[in-house]
């Protein structure tokens, strides 16, 4: 659970706090019922997780002065294609990997960063004919502590939302 005294936890916006809520009582139910039909896939916890990380990533990259307010709320805003270590090159200065490498002297964190982006939200929502693996109870609680710390470490790193 979420503590809300944390960094992350007075940082984040209601709408994320709910999503992050929900997915722990998502987890919690699994846990304590026992399914009727076996699961196969436990994708779906990380869901609301994955949803409250793409509106953190907003929300961090528009306090940061990465991107502007209108970016922010476009629905044509891809931060996939902004974070990716893989265009930096091509989208130069623009890249917020290669924004975020100059801010703290490395890629340390762009590259956390990127890789909870792509481990909790692509391979989660994506479906890729080639690879049909289905996530475990395990797996999927691994992949929320792992979206839940990158969080706290990139808000205790860039120092938003003090007052």
């Amino acid at each position: 659970m979420l503590d809300e005294n944390t960094a992350l936890g007075r940082y984040i916006s209601t709408g994320q706090l709910a999503l992050i809520r929900e997915g722990y009582y998502l987890i919690d139910d699994i846990k304590h019922h026992v399914p009727t039909n076996p699961v196969t896939d436990y994708s779906y916890l990380v869901f609301p997780f994955a949803k409250a990380y793409e509106g953190f990533l907003k929300q961090l990259f528009l306090d940061l002065g990465f991107i502007k307010i209108w970016q922010y709320e476009s629905d044509h805003f891809r931060i996939g294609k902004e974070l990716s270590p893989g265009l930096a090159k091509e989208l130069k200065q623009r890249s917020i990997y290669t924004q975020l490498g100059h801010k703290f002297g490395n890629f340390e964190l762009a590259d956390k960063l990127w890789l909870m982006w792509k481990r909790g939200r692509n391979m989660i929502f994506h479906y890729f004919p080639h690879n049909l693996k289905a996530v475990t109870l395990v797996e999927a609680e691994n992949i929320v502590e792992e979206l839940m710390s990158v969080m706290q470490e990139a808000v205790e790193k860039s120092g938003v939302g003090k007052t």
